[in-house]
């Protein structure tokens, strides 16, 4: 079943992020800018300094919903920027110059997550056996994906793939969004739970693993739902390609390494009911439920971006928009 809500206003915008209506780090940022349109809709016109301080204000708020995906922070400070470079302009056409901008920006992710799907595609060869963690689909960007952008990339190629979707505790966004996505798209997916995913991997059914990002470091390290980390290192033992699929706006330069990544913590109660409801743990039990997990980039094969896909170590030389990055292709 599909449900769409309807955000009028940006409390709801940020409801929206916080409560995982909107989760993935592209589709978080797309959400956020479109926000940011909203929010600027209501701001007073009197002058430029107090519009900037409400939408700054607004901004804020955004970010502080989701600390995790820097998407989130990027689509801010991009609206933050248009607003700035048009100052001067009357703050009627500025509020109509931010719904311009959040609209591009959704355009401008659709083309890059198809990029990504383009470069990515041809590292799975035919009758591949490809595992999932999470939802990195459609559900997730303004369109087509990353993670999934990548499978469907090798669909298009006419190479034949096999998915392996894992359910994804404790929000089970693999079983949820994954697996009916794909589904959708008439392709190959067999659901497994988290803890199967070594026993594929050993019986020889998964030939690589393609994962999204929230926030990537500048030396690689990658940022991904509770739980990546384990199959980064299970792909290890096993020999299998461990890939990350994202696009460059969730490459966080400035930031050295994974240690320095914020990990969101999330209400126990998604451990002890299952969607708020159903009760499958004592009442009153610690829980500690952390929403993503950092990979160390030397589990991490390769990162797939919209300019290529590039060793973890070359990652940094991308920041070069004018590089020609060709040879660095895995």
């Amino acid at each position: 079943m599909v449900v769409y809500n309807p955000c009028h206003d940006v409390e709801t915008v940020a409801r929206g992020i916080r409560d995982l209506w909107v989760r993935g780090a592209p589709a978080i940022g797309v959400a956020a800018a479109m926000g940011m349109a909203l929010g600027a809709k209501t701001l007073p016109e009197s002058a430029f300094e107090p519009f900037y301080e409400g939408l700054t204000q607004i901004g804020d708020m955004l970010v502080s919903q989701r600390p995790t995906a820097v998407n989130l922070a990027w689509a801010v400070d991009g609206m933050k920027q248009v607003a700035k470079a048009h100052a001067h302009v009357p703050l009627a056409t500025l509020k109509e110059l931010l719904v311009a901008e959040s609209q591009r920006i959704l355009d401008q992710d659709i083309e890059t997550c198809k990029a990504i799907g383009r470069a990515g595609g041809r590292l799975l060869g035919n009758d591949t056996g490809v595992l999932t963690h999470c939802n990195a689909g459609a559900l997730a960007t303004a369109g087509y994906g990353t993670a999934l952008g990548v499978i469907r990339g090798a669909v298009e190629l006419g190479h034949e793939i096999r998915v392996f979707a894992d359910e994804t505790r404790p929000v089970l966004q693999g079983a949820r969004l994954t697996a009916w996505e794909l589904m959708e798209d008439n392709i190959d997916v067999t659901l497994i739970t988290d803890n199967m995913a070594a026993h594929v991997m050993h019986k020889g059914m998964v030939q690589a693993v393609v994962v999204g990002a929230d926030r990537i470091a500048a030396n690689g390290d990658a940022a991904n739902k509770i739980g990546t980390y384990g199959v980064a290192i299970l792909a290890k033992e096993h020999n299998i390609p461990f890939y990350v699929a994202a696009p460059l706006s969730t490459v966080d330069f400035a930031m050295a390494s994974g240690d320095l990544i914020p990990i969101e913590e999330r209400d126990g109660e998604e451990i002890t009911k299952v969607f708020g409801e159903t009760r499958i743990a004592p009442k009153g039990v610690a829980t500690y439920n952390p929403a993503f997990d950092v990979t160390p980039a030397r589990y991490i094969t390769g990162i797939i971006t919209e300019r290529g896909a590039v060793k973890p170590g070359d990652l940094q030389r991308l920041s070069d928009p004018a590089l020609d990055v060709t040879p660095l292709l895995i």
